[in-house]
């Protein structure tokens, strides 16, 4: 079977991935539909890995189910393996064995290093086959930027289809921010400036305001420098040639500045902390500050940059204050908005039965891709859906009301009503996203350059050794 390719609108130039294993020009997809069709008959049991915590596996279950239900010899055995790395390393280990799951999670790079062993499946056959594919108007249904990644290797064939997407926001404490007059930042000078003010507050007496502040937390220092690189344009990598292109002057530049930021108290990072920093955003409540021995008063923030799909984890336990939303400051004020495109999409593997291969595909397709699961996803996690029909016939049953009402619902005061209101602002950056080149070593450039942050501002390097150190981890 010939596959047929889906060329859709609004491609972008930074969505121009490439991957070892391929080569240049037109290929035929690896994996061919069974002539037979779907044979139901079969015992399969599809091995799927993810990322989800509790709520969004009890979302996911009610999938399964329902795709067990209407295929009684089929089973899904969904495992939660740990964080996105934790799940690229497992596979990594396992395909040389022939251990991988059926169905993963994944980021563009990590399709970039399963496919070393060519080992996932090309989807071109299976999207355009007449009877398991998607129709025009399924196809239609996706937003664009987010299928297109998916097509993005270097060969024209599609390894991926999209599952469920986040971006980074800035999370604030409105309830302070509008007791105290301070403006939103737009901009990092602008962001310093305010933390500085922050830091700096004194009551009528004369006394600090905020004795135990650290202004801002940052919970990926991966993203906060690919982000600074695609904000001003200076080089990060390129899926060609020579891949690694971030130590630059441009770049070392603005770590200087972190540096600086960061010796000055304004901001602290998820490394640093040893945790997710929400728990330093969440951590502030009022009545804290009235006990008399000071050092009783645990450390907190008035904003947090992190994922829209942790936006519950923002909320305040205590219901302390009210939580704005608002977007990652820019770096250059006269400058386009870029923030990042994250969350996962889904690739199957290839299997010497493929009739495990098509039995995943229908679990993903029919089950997972729908308007209705993705609304219930996103609204138990923040991510945006991948289908603009979410907006217009996404139900939420358990909610009594549709998604698009949901999401009209939001506000900051409650960990639902923060959900929405994050789903809700993200949606609205659409057209801001980027992604970085993927190629096989993509995933080591951003482990190694969350550490070249963490080295240079801690003083554990100076900066030009943690650069080169960075580098050389990249090129070994």
């Amino acid at each position: 079977m010939k596959a047929r390719k889906f060329l859709l609108a609004g491609l972008t130039a930074g969505l121009a991935l490439a991957v070892t294993s391929c080569t240049n020009g037109k290929r035929e997809a690896n994996y061919v539909v069974p002539e037979e069709g779907l044979d139901e008959t079969q015992k399969i049991e599809i091995e799927f890995y993810h990322t989800m915590g509790t709520n969004l596996q009890d979302i996911l279950q009610t999938a399964i189910d329902a795709f067990e239900e209407k295929y009684p010899n089929f089973t899904v055995n969904a495992q939660q393996i740990g964080n996105y790395d934790a799940v690229r390393n497992q596979i990594s280990t396992e395909i040389p064995q022939g251990l991988e799951p059926d169905i993963a999670y994944c980021y563009p790079d990590h399709v970039a290093l399963y496919n070393r062993a060519r080992a996932v499946v090309q989807l071109d056959n299976l999207i355009s086959d007449p009877t398991y594919g998607f129709t025009k108007e399924q196809l239609d249904d996706f937003i664009p930027g987010y299928y297109a990644e998916g097509r993005q290797f270097g060969d024209d064939l599609m390894y991926t289809l999209p599952f469920s997407k986040s971006t980074e926001v800035l999370y604030y404490n409105k309830t302070v921010f509008d007791e105290n007059n301070w403006p939103i930042p737009t901009t990092w000078d602008e962001m310093m400036s305010l933390c500085e003010a922050i830091r700096l507050a004194k009551n009528d007496d004369g006394s600090t305001k905020y004795p135990k502040v650290i202004p801002l937390g940052i919970d990926s220092e991966a993203n906060l420098f690919i982000t600074l690189c695609e904000q001003t344009g200076s080089k990060y990598t390129s899926a060609t040639g020579n891949h690694y292109l971030f130590d630059n002057k441009e770049n070392r530049s603005y770590i200087e500045k972190f540096k600086e930021w960061f010796d000055a108290g304004n901001y602290t990072t998820q490394t640093i902390l040893t945790t997710y920093t929400s728990s330093l955003f969440t951590a502030y409540d009022p009545a804290k500050l009235k006990e008399s021995d000071v050092e009783k008063i645990d450390k907190y923030s008035f904003m947090s940059i992190g994922s829209t799909g942790g936006a519950a984890h923002q909320y305040p336990a205590s219901g302390a204050f009210e939580v704005g939303v608002a977007a990652v400051p820019k770096w250059d004020k006269d400058k386009d908005l870029k923030v990042i495109s994250q969350g996962p999409s889904l690739c199957l593997f290839n299997k010497d039965n493929p009739q495990r291969v098509l039995a995943s595909w229908i679990f993903i397709k029919d089950f997972l891709l729908t308007s209705d699961f993705q609304a219930a996803f996103s609204n138990a996690s923040g991510y945006n859906p991948v289908l603009n029909s979410t907006y217009t016939k996404g139900n939420l049953p358990a909610k009594g009301m549709t998604y698009q009402e949901w999401l009209n619902s939001g506000d900051g005061k409650s960990k639902d009503g923060l959900t929405a209101l994050t789903a809700k602002m993200s949606a609205e950056f659409v057209d801001n996203f980027y992604t970085s080149p993927a190629f096989n070593g993509s995933s080591k450039a951003r482990d190694q350059v969350g550490s070249l942050f963490i080295a240079a501002v801690t003083n554990a390097a100076t900066i030009d050794k943690a650069f080169k150190d960075a580098i050389r981890e990249c090129e070994d």
